[in-house]
């Protein structure tokens, strides 16, 4: 799972205390906890966290860029009112397989559509389709954070909300010395939100950090 910067006995008292999943969810976390590439999913406080997000704000559309196993979007598509959808975007028919088959087990399937490919197409066809969302999740290739965010502003509606993850990059953005691909392509997406005019922002030390934009 997502590395979280807590002790790990707060972070389990948190998880424990508020982190209560559907039957689907809890299979998801422990079948992808069984795969070397288990700490790219997102934890389950961050799930709960987004679920809240999504009701909150009344969303009805959601796009989600990085699917991976299909937690989170599986964690927005259970929040959403029976007519939502989710517009999931990855490049990875392996991992997208499992998320596949974990939406039909949970009876999401209907509401989820896959785009298999390199997102920044994906959302600009979305853009020439003149698509709107409600709610953007994004937790993809670091280097392309930024060209995603620009996309994300431009498809979510005025009081929709843009949620980044992983901007706290396990405590290395505010390491000066760090200077490696993924650690300057965080910095660069969260200065660039923090200056957006377009948006009010801030970043939530929930995980492994989620960067948070709602559209003016």
């Amino acid at each position: 799972m997502n590395k979280s910067l807590l002790p790990d006995d707060v972070a389990a008292y948190i998880e424990r205390t508020f982190c209560e999943e559907s039957q689907i969810l809890t299979k998801i976390r422990e079948v992808t906890a069984t795969m070397p590439e288990a700490g790219m999913q997102i934890s389950a406080d961050q799930g709960k966290f987004l679920s809240i997000l999504v009701k909150s704000i009344g969303a009805k559309h959601a796009l989600e860029v990085g699917v991976f196993t299909g937690y989170s979007s599986s964690v927005v598509a259970l929040a959403l009112p029976p007519d939502g959808t989710v517009t999931a975007c990855d490049v990875s028919e392996e991992f997208t397989a499992h998320a596949r088959r974990f939406w039909a087990e949970g009876g999401l399937d209907k509401k989820i559509t896959l785009h298999l490919g390199p997102a920044i197409n994906t959302l600009d066809a979305l853009l020439a389709e003149k698509r709107v969302f409600d709610f953007v999740f994004i937790d993809a290739d670091k280097p392309n954070y930024c060209g995603y965010f620009e996309r994300a502003v431009q498809l979510v509606r005025p009081n929709g909300l843009i949620a980044i993850d992983n901007t706290l990059w396990s405590g290395r953005v505010s390491d000066a010395s760090d200077l490696s691909e993924g650690t300057v392509a965080i910095r660069q997406v969260n200065e660039m939100v923090s200056n957006d005019p377009r948006v009010d922002s801030c970043l939530v030390p929930i995980g492994d950090g989620i960067t948070l934009a709602r559209k003016r």
